[in-house]
This record gives C-alpha cells, sequence and structure tokens, in this order.
C-alpha cells in the first residue's frame, strides 16, 4: 500500500503549482475529492489541477452553478458540493454522466457525498497550518491513483515532500 503524500505549501501560487503537476498526470476518468474546511485551498488547487491540463480558463468555485465543465487536454469536471445538503442531491446532479471516462472529476467538499464517488479516486484533504501555509494530504485509494502518487513524489523531488 502506497503511504498518503503530506505536503505543505506556503501560498495559493504553490498550491496551484502542486495542482499543475496533479494536472500534468491526469488520466481520463480520474476522480479527485477534495475535502477541507472554508479557505483550505481546494478551489487554488483546482485551478492548478485545470491549467495542468491545459485549460485555459481561470477556475472559480461553481458554488452556484454546482457544476462548470473546462476545456483541455482533458474535460475538467469542477464540482462543488458546499450547498449539497443530502446525498440524494449529488446524485440527482447526474454525476454519473461525468464520472464515465473522458474527462477528470474535481470535487470540492467531497466529505459531504464521498459514498456517491467511485470506491477507486483520490482524496486530497486540506488543513490550515498557519496564514499562508496549508498542509495537504493525498491518499489514494486503488491502484491507479497509488500510481498516480507515486509519479507525483517523483515528480516533486524529495526535497519538496514531507513523511
Amino acid at each position: 500500500m502506497t503511504e498518503p503524500l503530506v505536503m505543505t505549501t506556503s501560498s495559493p501560487q504553490e498550491t496551484q503549482a502542486l495542482g499543475r503537476k496533479l494536472g500534468a498526470l491526469a488520466r481520463a476518468g480520474d476522480v479527485y475529492l477534495l475535502s477541507g474546511a472554508l479557505g483550505t485551498g481546494k478551489t487554488c488547487l483546482t485551478q492548478g489541477i485545470a491549467w495542468g491540463l491545459g485549460v485555459q480558463e481561470y477556475a472559480h468555485s461553481p458554488t452556484f452553478v454546482l457544476v462548470h465543465v473546462y476545456r483541455g487536454r482533458l474535460p475538467v469536471y469542477h464540482m462543488d458540493l458546499f450547498r449539497i445538503d443530502d446525498i440524494r442531491e449529488v446524485v440527482d446532479l447526474g454525476i454519473d454522466d461525468y464520472l464515465e471516462g473522458d474527462g477528470v472529476c474535481v470535487v470540492e467538499w467531497a466529505e459531504k457525498a464521498v459514498e456517491a464517488f467511485p470506491v477507486e479516486h483520490l482524496l486530497v484533504r486540506l488543513e490550515h497550518v498557519g496564514e499562508q501555509e496549508r498542509r495537504l494530504t493525498l491518499e489514494p485509494r486503488g491502484h491507479r491513483y497509488r500510481e498516480l502518487v507515486e509519479a507525483l513524489r517523483l515528480a516533486l523531488g524529495s526535497a519538496e515532500v514531507q513523511r
């Protein structure tokens, strides 16, 4: 089993840079579930993932729309479950359409409905550890995501990784 990858970023730009690396490694069908309190950097990480996939737009939180689609090397389906109160609301969104393999799903506030998503995914927990510092814990769930975390470790180099 691959150990979770734990990192600390010191600015929104560093969180975006980590996201760019994740986006560059992304494959069709990937599901990234982001969990963390308000202001922990979920949208910054998503912006970086989108840019790493070649999206030219500036990804913003889809809180009122619930799903934004961005076009890059692969489509990015950016979901925000902040306003969701019941898992049935997530199912009613038709998320299966987004999970069928042609793009990458990035879900903010995933802890509200983690059961609605595939068992295999990359769980990213974001936490405040200082005014600008954020701790990101990347927990791979399944073979594909263990490979992804190992590839990310290599892409980052040991100096940037905190164990």
